[in-house]
């Protein structure tokens, strides 16, 4: 009787074993990995942020371009933003390390918005189709701060 056992036990084993196997190989289905700058740079504040905040400032970080390209729909105009990429960098210091605006961690149309960013480069849309998605999509919240 205990050579029963172990057989139903060894088959469940190697299906455990192969389904972990077959998932660590999966890995992103894109192959797009997105730029990330280091949490530790971050201000204490958005390193105990909600993860999609915490996300959203490191992908702001890493990649002024894209984010000065997509503009914010939350109203943040008239503070001086001049697009997506305000809301969370406020400018950079002389040794290059940049200032983080805290605008963001209080705002969930920035956040979404910079998600949605990250989502779409992760299938392979370019930039302006990302823009014309958040214009799309955002734009019954409020003006946009970019032309």
């Amino acid at each position: 009787m205990t050579g029963r056992r172990k057989i139903p036990f060894l088959i469940v084993s190697l299906l455990f074993l192969m389904s972990g196997l077959i998932a660590g190989c999966a890995g992103d289905a894109t192959g797009v990995e997105m730029p990330m700058a280091p949490l530790e740079q971050m201000l204490a504040e958005v390193q105990t942020a909600p993860p999609a905040v915490r996300e959203a400032y490191q992908f702001a970080a890493a990649n002024p371009e894209t984010m000065q390209a997509l503009p914010c729909y939350c109203g943040c105009g008239p503070m001086g933003h001049t697009s997506n990429y305000s809301c969370y960098v406020a400018g950079e210091n002389e040794d290059g390390s940049l200032e983080f605006d805290t605008h963001a961690l209080g705002c969930s149309i920035c956040v979404d918005i910079t998600q949605d960013a990250m989502r779409l480069l992760k299938q392979g849309k370019s930039v302006p189709e990302v823009r014309a998605y958040v214009d799309r999509t955002y734009a019954q919240y409020g003006p946009s701060n970019m032309p």
